[in-house]
């Protein structure tokens, strides 16, 4: 997708490391506006290249006094002021325009974390649509503090304990709140937002899936020539199946799918996958077990980054064996490969686009990302990878992908590998989880549970634990439940499961699955945790 081609102004954060800068992109895509994230120390051709209409600067988590603490470009504001481009600062964003404009930034006699109230000082810009004196509950998260404003600036909001919340300075079109409007805890936060893009900003608003849907055939069709054929690798879930779908929209029958049986997939995954896909979809897939080209490769492998890499490097030269097949039977070679690719993958694998990140770290190589080898022979599509997971369910309905399949839950690519925590192969780890994780789901659906929940998985632990089974001493495994909600994967909250549903799921568990005594459940959010635990 270019992001010219949409239909809606830019808002473009310049990311600086917040935990939260992902939260920005998806509130204002909520709000049917254009929202892309790039690194906040990106040259400013990176920035003029897209044609924002506004700029946010995140937070983030540095302080604006150490040497080597991430910034806009020098040129930056006066770049945005020749261009009439709205700047927006949240947090350390507000404190860099401060410091660079020309004022001062102290480590803070009072620190502000969590939720705190402010008061309007001023109802002109940010706060036009409120009355002086009027109150509201933020999220603060912040140690320095702003003690003398640029030249052009004014207060309009203060906190409680009387520190800078919100300042603007109009005519340079330049803003700046010390509080994270993005975040739940922020209850008018998003009336804050909205405000201050459509009625401040003048954004205009033309982001829809049925745009996106058109724009992606046209690149598809740019991309691949006339007579050019794809691959698509499809895992089963809804992201590599909206991507073929949409791709096989575009090139029809120029599209050969494969499904890869890699010996990590859930309890007869492989027969409900393949049933689905030619039953319900109508798309043209070919399955391949390599079963033990994968387990023989992973075998003795504890590391999970390099467990993630292997089995990339094992799902490229299937399908560069698949790519060899097609060409003696096509009489020509594919030459691209489609995957499932998402947004949230691109931002938590590596930085963002634009590059030039320094200031932040890589949570973990995404098998569609950083798992995959350099010499590649196949190019890559990658149709989705600016969206996040529910607008990938959006375009799914408007394909008409079965309801039932958009609502799976979603399945790392590199399956149980990153659920069986240590050597993948020693013993039966695989079929004890197999059958650990049927249980819990089945147990969800049969609750009504499973569309409450983002995502729910059981992991099988490297450890046993002593228990009685049968008036018998047992030394068995012990197996974890994992469920969370979550809006699009990048935060998430555990599932709080009544107590006599996990009661149930673990006597189920105990009494049916040989080889394990002990059921554990993660209440852990993310942050701090990922939702996989590998």
């Amino acid at each position: 997708m270019d992001p010219k081609a949409v239909k809606s102004d830019l808002v473009l954060i310049l990311d600086f490391g917040s935990q939260y800068t992902h939260l920005i992109t998806r509130r204002i895509r909520s709000l049917n506006i254009f929202s892309l994230c790039i690194s906040g120390t990106s040259p400013l051709s990176a920035i003029t290249s897209l044609n924002p209409r506004v700029v946010i600067l995140s937070g983030g988590p540095h302080s604006v006094h150490t040497p080597d603490s991430p910034s806009f470009p020098p040129e930056f504001p006066e770049w945005a002021q020749a261009n009439d481009v709205v700047v927006l600062g949240i947090c350390y964003g507000l404190q860099l325009i401060v410091q660079r404009l020309g004022g001062e930034v102290r480590v803070g006699e009072k620190q502000e974390y969590g939720r705190m109230e402010i008061e309007v000082e001023r109802n002109v810009g940010l706060f036009g649509s409120k009355r002086v004196g009027d109150k509201q509950v933020v999220w603060m998260s912040h140690g320095d503090e702003v003690v003398r404003l640029p030249d052009g600036f004014e207060v309009v909001a203060q906190s409680q304990q009387g520190v800078v919340a919100a300042v603007e300075n109009r005519v340079k079109r330049f803003y700046g709140l010390q509080y994270h409007p993005e975040v739940t805890h922020s209850p008018e936060g998003m009336e804050t937002l909205r405000y201050f893009l459509f009625e401040v900003c003048g954004v205009n608003a033309g982001w829809k899936m049925e745009n996106v849907l058109d724009e992606e055939i046209k690149v598809i069709n740019g991309t691949v020539g006339p007579e050019d054929h794809v691959i698509c690798a499809l895992s089963g879930g809804v992201d590599s199946t909206v991507a073929a779908t949409l791709v096989h929209k575009a090139i029809g029958d120029r599209l050969h799918c494969v499904f890869v049986d890699n010996g990590l997939l859930r309890y007869k995954e492989r027969e409900r996958v393949m049933e689905t896909f030619e039953s319900d979809l109508h798309l043209p897939v070919t399955c391949v077990d390599a079963t033990e080209q994968f387990l023989s490769k992973l075998k003795g492998v504890v590391d999970p980054e390099m467990k993630r890499k292997i089995i990339g490097r094992e799902f490229i030269s299937i399908f560069d064996d698949f790519a060899q097949e097609l060409e003696q039977k096509l009489g020509r070679k594919p030459s691209y490969l489609v995957q499932g690719t998402l947004y949230p993958d691109v931002i938590e694998s590596c930085p963002p686009p634009g590059s030039g990140r320094t200031h932040s770290h890589t949570i973990k190589s995404h098998h569609n990302v950083g798992g995959l080898p350099k010499d590649m022979k196949l190019k890559l599509i990658e149709p989705l990878k600016l969206l996040f997971k529910d607008e990938v369910r959006q375009l799914g309905r408007i394909m008409n992908v079965p309801e039932p399949f958009l609502k799976r839950h979603p399945f790392p690519g590199p399956g149980l590998a990153v659920r069986v925590l240590g050597d993948v192969t020693q013993g039966n780890a695989l079929d004890i989880l197999r059958q650990v994780d049927e249980i819990f789901i089945q147990s969800i659906k049969d609750a009504g549970l499973y569309d409450s929940i983002w995502q729910a998985f059981a992991v099988f632990l490297p450890v046993r634990s002593v228990g009685v089974q049968g008036d018998q001493r047992t030394h068995s495994h012990v197996v974890a439940l994992r469920a969370v909600t979550s809006q699009d994967g990048m935060t998430a909250d555990w599932y709080y499961f009544e107590h006599k549903f996990l009661d149930d799921v673990a006597r189920k568990i105990c009494n049916s699955v040989r080889g394990v005594n002990r059921v554990v459940q993660d209440i852990t959010s993310k942050p701090p945790s990922t939702i996989e635990w590998e």
